[in-house]
């Protein structure tokens, strides 16, 4: 004789309650919070700049354009190169050729051109303490954006082309110092071959 099974009954022999740990005892609430124990905590985000970034940069490029509009509207915007290379045994030759295209494309006149070899940052950057720090040395502590410095400072350059903005930091807040400092101070500008990134961490 066939004893009926009610549909709950079923349901539960079919389907048992299985917890990540491996036990038929555990209700759907203790899994719910082994799990969240076991959950690794989301990483702490920083909001990209990138946006921002660009903005100034930008800005400043406009403000450069239409001071030589005022000027003497025939004369093309002087730039000089920067690269930063990876090792004492690398050239720039191949970024000196894009950046010359770029100058080339954008009706650039290219001026001298210069580069630095990367050093790592041995200064150590604590969390939260505003102070930016890049992969490498900051560009103020390079002799060859030294070099870049004293020109724009000396009137001999509208601003300075670059492949990317890791040649002059990678670091957020360091770059944002480097393009106010040519802006606002001499009244130049950074220009690059390959945007900022307009999405992600930098």
């Amino acid at each position: 004789m066939k004893t009926r099974r009610s549909l709950g009954d079923m349901i539960a022999v079919s389907s048992p309650r299985i917890s990540l740990m491996g036990s038929r005892n555990r209700t759907d609430t203790d899994t719910a919070r082994t799990q969240e124990w076991h959950r690794e905590p989301a990483p702490l985000e920083r909001p990209a700049r990138s946006g921002e970034l660009v903005r100034l940069r930008q800005r400043f490029r406009r403000e450069a354009t239409e001071r030589r509009d005022r000027r003497s509207g025939d004369r093309r915007l002087r730039v000089l190169a920067y690269s930063l290379v990876l090792s004492r045994s690398a050239r720039p030759d191949e970024d000196w050729n894009t950046l010359q295209t770029e100058a080339e494309q954008r009706g650039y006149a290219m001026g001298a051109r210069f580069h630095d070899v990367a050093v790592p940052a041995t200064t150590t950057c604590l969390p939260g303490s505003g102070a930016g720090c890049g992969v490498y040395t900051p560009p103020w502590k390079r002799p060859g954006w030294g070099e870049v410095e004293r020109l724009v400072r000396g009137g001999f350059a509208d601003g300075v082309i670059v492949l990317d903005r890791h040649n002059i930091s990678s670091d957020d807040d360091e770059y944002h110092a480097v393009i106010k400092e040519l802006g606002e101070r001499y009244q130049a500008f950074i220009h690059l071959v390959i945007p900022e990134e307009l999405s992600g961490p930098t």
